[in-house]
């Protein structure tokens, strides 16, 4: 773990992407998710997932350090905002369904 705590400020962007899209399609998939299946407060669900998300993926910024371009993306961009596109995603999709 110290070894890639150590290389991750060195690494080109390219190989940041997946990383930046594994935190971001997840936690898109969980409030479109979590909005498909909530009863009631679907939107707020959808938030809630999101920030689960953001509270460890600021733990994991913590313990791994990146590039400080990176973590700033992807505590601004990852969470939050995947969470409200989530959940509008589930309501553009609810409505067609119903």
């Amino acid at each position: 773990m110290e070894a890639f705590a150590a290389i991750m400020p060195t690494l080109w962007p390219k190989y940041l992407i997946f990383p930046f899209l594994a935190h971001a399609l997840g936690t898109l998939a969980g409030a479109f998710i979590a909005f498909k299946i909530a009863a009631t407060h679907k939107m707020r669900l959808a938030y809630t997932i999101g920030g689960i998300f953001l509270a460890m993926g600021i733990l994991v910024n913590i313990m791994i350090p990146g590039p400080v371009w990176f973590r700033i993306g992807d505590i601004l961009i990852a969470y939050l905002p995947m969470a409200y596109l989530g959940g509008r995603l589930g309501q553009r999709f609810s409505k067609k369904e119903a």
